[in-house]
């Protein structure tokens, strides 16, 4: 088996004309007869003993050789394609024979590959990193935080709600009169003040006590999500059970014994500060990262494939399958609850698919143009990594994976780091 010629035609489309040698195609013709020749009835012949020759001769020379292509032809195709040094990107393939007979197969297959990338600039990118300051009142809020999560909620007997207590009620809704549906709740938690009814609601809470019985009069947001009820006045008929209010401790020594792995206030707040700023300073890194990644793709020109998208899509949706499966959650089920229609869930990943098709193409290229590949001890080192992550064997990491899939993804890994080594990074 054989590329004979590979010639490139629009869109990104390769056309290969491969060749099947005589011997090869026979093997494959004969083997299509001894699978064949179970169904076949030749007078005089019990079913599949009829000898192919007889067969040939009386239903015709090619009576085989249809699934004798069938059988070698997907071999013939990757070989061809390996020796073309293409990459196609679709599983959509066109076939065509040229011809076919005792002499062999010769068919030409037409696949979609990746294009060619033109490059410009990448050298010379810049981007401004700023670094935002640690403050006092910053670490002071780290300690607020702390203290917030070691808070206690207390009843209050002596006095009526106030903004910033939870108050518990059972509650239902009237629209003149009338209730209407999902406006009855029991037994409901609510930090007055938080927002979370409409408004209105919660500041009417204001001034109630334990077991009173209050009437809210509110009007529903004209955006409200229910049509039914947007717009439009309603009254809610409440019952208070339970007032709570927060109890903060005290922010000291023994707060920070406690609740951390300090032993002072000053320890803790040093740490903080110091957490805050790695924090901040990733932050700030990861933001550098992203400006030259979009002028990286300013830096490119290609005519990308429609299937190189969709099958990022097809990638992303998979992985998304995955978590909400770690979930016991089916993709289906998903879809149902948040109402939407499979291509609008599709096209919700595609900016990003587009993005992460172009950025790869454009390293891919800088790696290929700049020469860049991992060393064997670079290889060796992703390779134990894994082995650790998995909890695997490295000779079974590289069973799993194949050292070209790992060179190609360290190629493109290390062209993104000599993006950076030649970038400009002004600092503010």
């Amino acid at each position: 088996m054989s590329l004979k010629n590979a010639t490139k035609l629009e869109n990104n489309r390769v056309e290969l004309e491969i060749e099947v040698d005589a011997a090869t195609f026979e093997a494959a013709v004969n083997a299509a007869y001894k699978k064949d020749v179970k169904r076949m009835a030749v007078p005089g012949f019990r079913k599949g003993k009829a000898p192919r020759a007889l067969i040939e001769k009386t239903y015709g020379s090619g009576i085989f050789y249809e699934s004798a292509m069938n059988d070698v032809y997907p071999a013939a195709l990757d070989e061809a394609i390996k020796a073309s040094d293409y990459e196609y990107v679709e599983d959509k393939i066109d076939l065509d024979v040229v011809s076919v007979g005792p002499e062999g197969l010769v068919f030409k297959a037409t696949i979609t590959v990746k294009p060619e990338v033109t490059l410009r600039g990448y050298k010379s990118l810049k981007a401004t990193k700023k670094v935002e300051a640690v403050s006092d009142e910053d670490v002071e809020d780290e300690l607020k935080k702390l203290q917030e999560r070691n808070a206690r909620m207390v009843s209050v007997e002596d006095r009526a709600a106030e903004m910033g207590d939870t108050v518990t009620f059972d509650f239902e809704g009237f629209q003149d009169g009338v209730a209407f549906e999902g406006g009855k709740g029991e037994n409901h938690a609510l930090v007055l003040g938080s927002g979370q009814f409409i408004p209105g609601f919660e500041e009417q809470l204001v001034g109630a006590a334990v077991d009173a019985d209050v009437e809210v009069n509110v009007t529903f947001p004209e955006e409200y999500h229910a049509a039914e009820l947007a717009g439009k006045p309603a009254v809610f008929k409440c019952k208070v059970h339970k007032i709570e209010k927060k109890e903060l401790p005290e922010i000291d020594d023994e707060l920070i014994k406690d609740c951390s792995d300090f032993e002072t206030v000053d320890e803790f707040k040093a740490d903080a500060k110091k957490r805050l700023e790695e924090q901040r300073e990733n932050a700030a890194q990861a933001d550098v990262d992203e400006k030259l990644v979009e002028g990286l793709l300013k830096c490119m020109k290609a005519d990308i494939p429609e299937a190189m998208y969709e099958r990022a899509i097809d990638d992303r949706i998979q992985d998304f399958a995955y978590r909400l499966q770690s979930q016991g959650l089916s993709l289906e089920l998903y879809l149902q609850y948040t109402g939407m229609d499979e291509k609008a869930f599709r096209d919700s990943f595609r900016e990003q698919a587009e993005k992460q098709v172009k950025v790869r193409l454009t390293l891919e290229a800088i790696a290929k143009k700049e020469k860049i590949k991992p060393s064997d001890e670079e290889l060796e080192a992703e390779y134990a990594k894994f082995a650790e992550q998995y909890g695997m064997e490295v000779d079974k990491v590289k069973a799993a994976i194949p050292a070209t899939a790992l060179v190609e993804d360290l190629s493109v890994s290390k062209a993104m780091d000599f993006v950076k080594e030649h970038a400009t990074i002004t600092e503010e």
